[in-house]
């Protein structure tokens, strides 16, 4: 018994393993494709549902999706809404695995077909160039998710040597809806255990294919499942933003609503499947198909049934998930994700680069704030170095986020361009937080000049707004191409415009240098040189941003 039961860890272990190595590949060689695909979720909740589909057929897991999901809420990449048509995406999209495992690991002899896929990855996994080698990684992941499955087929014991085992099962089956209640529970607890509906389904249709359980038994198993794949995303929430705690909650809420309804109707729609089943669903051999098709079907329509009411769901989550104390809170923190089984590395790379736009965008602000005081000088003067003091501080924070972020996004197995962009996006975090001291030193000196009652010279005034348009300019150039690669041309013209600000910084301080000959306000020409120093920082800062964002890829 004890040499059974670590056959089937075994064997789940070898399945498990081959899921992971195969959607780790798969997100290297289609990692920009799929960032390209999270762009467009954004539209309106069919594109949603449509984008968590083919995510979670490609990550081969739903768990990894919501979790992913939630990361995506959490740095304010997507709304709850969105956030909510996705999930039931991902769950449609869990039922490709199904039907992979149904059609080709019972309709076929494994072997066959495993071993040539292992033996036609090898020469790939040998090769010099880095995409070659993740696409051998998807072919060996997908060879020994089916070597995986077969062990676990002939691990499980014959019922007819065993029977036993049936009898065990015959004591609850026959309980009416408390049978019901029960396997749901089996199918919950089996999915939390292994932390993948794909691995728990593909536990339930071997026990079928074997005769360990019937398909009523079965395909509330299958129901149960449905609710422990919730579990992940759940415990990915704790410790996140309100709402991306909301979305884990509308996941778990959505798929207990699915076997809730399912629960009154379940006899009626298990015999629907079987009757509707363009097979001979009374075959044990068809057992895992008739499986596949209740699990689309289900999730199906509990997506249509819910499609209507999105928005009125959303708020109803929203009431019930309120704000903590810590979520009003000031302090910047953003938390990296790990989904346990599957890592999604390539996606988490975008999130990075939202939080990239949101500090530009604060920098930013920081420098048109500067711009704006210096320009018109009012009572308020206080409150407003202190609301640019905070931004600094939240500059600060953000930098030291991010690069942590950046630093667990670099420890995963990331493809060679999202290497690339990792490296460039320290370096620009960076230089964004040295563009934050500078805007806060500069406000500093306004504040001075202004309590000091510090005049600058006419032709001072003129230069310092040359000097500044010249900085906007650089600035507008990396924010409008931020996040993409920088192309040649327009790194030129960055060079050009740095080599202007150069000349200009060097003849403004001969011409300040000068006015103190001629006898200028000293005070005035001294505080003019210290602007002139930090305008010159901002400028250097600038053009190392745009040579980080020409490695972009």
């Amino acid at each position: 018994m004890i040499v059974t039961i670590f056959k089937l860890l075994g064997a789940l272990g070898v399945f498990l393993y081959g899921m992971r190595v195969m959607s780790d590949g798969i997100q290297k060689v289609a990692g920009k494709r799929m960032q390209s695909i999270l762009n467009y979720m954004t539209a309106n909740r069919f594109v949603a549902i449509l984008t968590g589909f083919i995510i979670t057929g490609l990550v081969q897991s739903s768990s990894a999706t919501t979790v992913m999901v939630v990361s995506f809420v959490n740095a304010s990449l997507l709304n709850l809404t969105q956030a909510i048509g996705v999930v039931m995406g991902a769950n449609i999209g869990t039922t490709v695995t199904t039907w992979i495992v149904s059609i080709i690991g019972f309709k076929f002899k494994i072997t066959a077909i495993a071993l040539p896929i292992v033996g036609v990855a090898l020469p790939f996994m040998f090769s010099k160039f880095k995409n070659r080698r993740d696409i051998g990684e998807i072919l060996i992941g997908f060879g020994l998710l089916f070597l995986g499955l077969m062990f676990l087929k002939d691990s499980v014991p014959d019922i007819k040597s065993n029977p036993e085992v049936l009898e065990f099962l015959k004591n609850y089956t026959d309980l009416g809806f408390l049978s019901f209640v029960i396997f749901v529970a089996v199918g919950s607890v089996l999915t939390i255990i292994v932390q993948s509906s794909s691995a728990a389904m593909a536990i339930t249709v071997t026990m079928a294919f074997m005769g360990w359980i019937d398909f009523q038994t079965s395909a509330a198993i299958v129901l149960g499942e449905n609710i422990g794949t919730t579990i992940t995303a759940y415990l990915a929430s704790i410790g996140t933003s309100v709402n991306a705690r909301r979305t884990a909650r509308a996941h778990f809420l959505f798929n207990t609503f699915g076997v809730f309804w399912m629960a009154f109707v379940f006899k009626y729609f298990t015999q629907f499947i079987l009757n509707i089943a363009p097979w001979d669903s009374s075959l044990q051999e068809n057992l895992p198909l008739n499986l596949s098709l209740f699990h689309s079907v289900f999730n199906i329509t509990n997506t249509l049934l819910f499609l209507p009411f999105v928005r009125p769901f959303a708020h109803l989550v929203e009431k019930i998930v309120k704000p903590k104390a810590s979520d009003l809170s000031k302090e910047y923190k953003l938390q990296y994700i790990h989904t346990g089984l599957q890592d999604t590395a390539q996606m988490n790379i975008q999130t990075a680069k939202s939080e990239l736009n949101k500090m530009v965008n604060l920098v930013e602000n920081m420098f048109n704030t500067f711009l704006q005081i210096f320009r018109n000088p009012d009572k308020k003067m206080g409150s407003t170095v202190e609301e640019v003091k905070s931004m600094e501080e939240l500059s600060d924070q953000m930098q030291e986020e991010i690069t942590k972020y950046l630093v667990e996004c670099s420890t995963e197995d990331l493809s060679e361009d999202n290497v690339m962009n990792v490296n460039a996006m320290m370096r620009i975090v960076n230089e964004l937080e040295n563009i934050g001291d500078s805007c806060f030193k500069l406000m500093l000196l306004t504040e001075r000049k202004y309590n000091s009652k510090i005049k600058l010279h006419t032709k001072a005034r003129e230069e310092f707004e040359d000097f500044a348009s010249m900085l906007a300019e650089s600035m507008a150039l990396y924010k409008k191409r931020m996040n993409v690669h920088l192309e040649k041309q327009v790194l030129e013209m960055v060079y050009r415009l740095e080599e202007k600000m150069n000349n200009l910084r060097d003849n403004l301080k001969e011409a300040a240098q000068q006015r103190l000959q001629n006898g200028s306000d000293v005070k005035a020409e001294l505080l003019y040189l210290d602007l002139l120093k930090h305008f010159e920082h901002i400028g250097d800062n600038s053009l190392n941003i745009a040579q980080a964002l020409r490695q972009i890829q």
